[in-house]
């Protein structure tokens, strides 16, 4: 029955008549959905009956629903007094069907799930402002594509740089975009061994291995899935994190900790966005059907190398002659690495990535998976290759250069600190906007791709066109190798160790946050609002998780020898350890504990000294929780 299902509604809709006409066709389809995108990236979701939904669909597609404006994250701007908000539906992307496999209607054959209309929407506060993040990342994809026309048209030098003839002009530009989709699977309830996931890990015993049992099952479920979509799957394997299953007496795996990776085709900048939020519901309800949890936390495991869902950005232009071209490709490849295009692009995204961190890492979660090592991308540097003719890829780096000398279309940039909950639609707003400036500034100055490679390959303190005299912005080499913890920060930056330090960038970098704001894609107005929500949520989750999390490491470090049976040794670390569980956890008369300060902080809402008695904390809960490891290996 499934292969008889809708499970998408291209973008050419035809008329409401055709919509009606589709759906009287598929019974199926029992309820639409409305999905708008709040600043935080949650999702809304209603059920309107098909049938109430067909009778007036007009109404529907046009004027929309409306909702309860306290009950989505747009702080500042919807509020208990002023919250109007009314979800109108995008009818220029494509639709999908979500089905619910675990309720069906009809016997035997005729039997088929229930299935919800899900209809990709924005959201407009009062009637006139859009405030969601679907309107954020369109309206910067408006902005780049009429940016660059016109820079095109202004400065046709650089038709020539990308192989074309300067009067055929620029008709339209397109950004394109993936992601890579990794996440953690698991059997309810089990939690992993830290020693023996990094041990595997170091042994390289997961990447890419065969998958087995319900893993294997739920994959190539998901994958199979994901055809019927027509999402375009280009593969699914296994990642470099997990542990060897255990096999029951009945022959069924148990124990499962595994990372996985699954990856689908490009589309345009929203459409891909789209894709994604969708796809990551199908993953978890496959996977839940063949009885296994997944997270898509950035670092669900400390010490074990997080997901990242490294996201990959391009532009193509198509031209008045019908020619479509890679506006960052170059017009001779074994020549140059870009073209001005695109090394503005790349120059612009590095200048200003401290005000695009603050969309791409806004939860404790992100953070803890961008610290050095497992190969985290916490350095504001790229890599371009070693030589033109020979494409290569240098997975230390923030963005990284991705050729196929065969294929100028492929040419694009591989974010690589975005993680699974990221909300891509801002992340890759804030991406392209700050290119922009950078192709704005290239192109104005009519540089070649050759000034343009000297400029991204000056040293640190060379002065060097548009970018930072007392910064470095390209290597090749690894850079967690080639150069301690000091040398990386002074040439690359410090990378923020909480949400409130990376959030307090659009303070401490305001003219790079005004790169954000050209054209108002991302007004003062939804900046603020993002910087409440984050924040907010930043707070609460420190307070009610973090904090809590802390305490009970610290009751689960029990005292496990006695005087007969320790050692110096033991009771040295027992020492060592009761100091930590006190200083974290233990008030007294005369002062408080570190996590007190901490909630103390936080009900003063005085952030910048709870953002530093956090990174405290995370320090001391490491060292407990090793110290504790190194003691109970001692106890026999």
């Amino acid at each position: 029955m499934t292969d008889k299902l809708l499970y998408a509604i291209p973008r050419d809709k035809g008329s409401f008549g055709d919509i009606i006409d589709l759906l009287d066709e598929h019974p199926e389809v029992k309820f639409v959905s409305l999905v708008g995108l709040d600043i935080g990236g949650h999702d809304t979701d209603e059920k309107i009956p098909v049938g109430r939904f067909k009778d007036d669909i007009e109404k529907y597609l046009t004027k929309g629903v409306q909702t309860d404006g306290s009950s989505v994250v747009l702080p500042n701007i919807s509020e208990l007094n002023d919250a109007k908000v009314d979800i109108i539906p995008d009818l220029s992307v494509r639709w999908f069907v979500d089905y619910n496999f675990d309720f069906a209607e009809g016997a035997g054959d005729s039997s088929a799930p229930v299935g919800t209309l899900r209809i990709p929407s924005f959201l407009v506060h009062n009637d006139a402002a859009y405030v969601g993040s679907r309107e954020i990342l369109r309206n910067a994809a408006e902005r780049f594509a009429e940016r660059v026309k016109e820079l095109a048209k202004a400065h046709p030098y650089v038709y020539p740089a990308m192989g074309l003839q300067g009067d055929d002009e620029i008709e339209d530009v397109t950004l394109t975009m993936a992601t890579e989709l990794e996440f953690w699977v698991k059997t309810p309830e089990d939690k992993g061994d830290r020693e023996q996931l990094s041990t595997s890990q170091e042994l390289k015993e997961q990447y890419w291995q065969r998958t087995r049992g319900a893993v294997r099952t739920a994959l190539e479920k998901a994958i199979l899935l994901l055809e019927k979509y027509d999402f375009g799957t280009e593969m699914g394997h296994k990642e470099v994190g997990g542990i060897k299953a255990k096999l029951d007496n009945a022959g069924e795996y148990t124990h499962i900790m595994e990372q996985l990776e699954i990856d689908w085709a490009y589309d345009d900048a929203l459409q891909s966005a789209d894709n994604e939020l969708f796809i990551k519901y199908l993953i978890k309800d496959v996977f839940r059907t063949c009885g296994l949890e997944v997270t898509f936390m950035a670092k669900p495991i400390d010490g074990v190398a997080g997901s990242g869902e490294h996201t990959h950005l391009g532009a193509i232009a198509k031209l008045k002659s019908g020619k479509a071209i890679n506006l960052f490709a170059p017009g001779c490849e074994k020549k140059d690495f870009l073209s001005p295009v695109g090394y503005g692009a790349l120059m612009g995204l590095l200048k200003n990535y401290e005000a695009v961190n603050p969309f791409v890492a806004s939860t404790n979660d992100a953070l803890n998976r961008l610290k050095p090592g497992f190969e985290a991308p916490v350095c504001i540097v790229t890599s371009l290759g070693h030589s033109v003719d020979m494409p290569s890829r240098n997975r230390t780096v923030l963005a990284g250069l991705v050729r196929d000398l065969d294929n100028p279309l492929s040419v694009r940039f591989e974010l690589r600190s975005p993680c699974p909950k990221c909300n891509t639609y801002l992340v890759t707003a804030a991406a392209y906007l700050a290119m922009l400036d950078g192709i704005e500034a290239a192109l104005g100055a009519e540089k070649t791709s050759e000034e343009l490679e000297k400029a991204i390959s000056k040293e640190r303190g060379e002065e060097a066109f548009y970018l930072e005299r007392d910064r470095a912005y390209r290597s090749e080499e690894d850079v967690f190798v080639k150069y301690d913890p000091v040398e990386r920060e002074e040439l690359f930056g410090d990378a923020p160790a909480t949400v409130w330090e990376n959030i307090s960038a659009f303070r401490r970098y305001p003219d790079k946050l005004s790169v954000l704001k050209n054209g108002d894609v991302l007004s003062d107005k939804l900046l603020n609002s993002y910087e409440a929500a984050t924040v907010a949520q930043w707070a609460t989750e420190l307070q009610n998780r973090l904090i809590p999390d802390a305490m009970s490491l610290v009751r689960s470090c029990v005292k496990s020898h006695t005087n007969e049976t320790g050692t110096d040794l033991d009771e040295m670390l027992w020492r060592e350890i009761e100091a930590l569980r006190d200083y974290l956890a233990k008030d007294t008369i005369e002062g408080k504990c570190l996590l007190t300060r901490i909630k103390n902080e936080l009900s003063d809402c005085a952030y910048e000294a709870a953002s530093n008695l956090q990174i405290e904390m995370q320090k001391n809960t490491k060292l407990l929780r090793d110290t504790y490891l190194e003691y109970k290996r001692n106890i026999l």
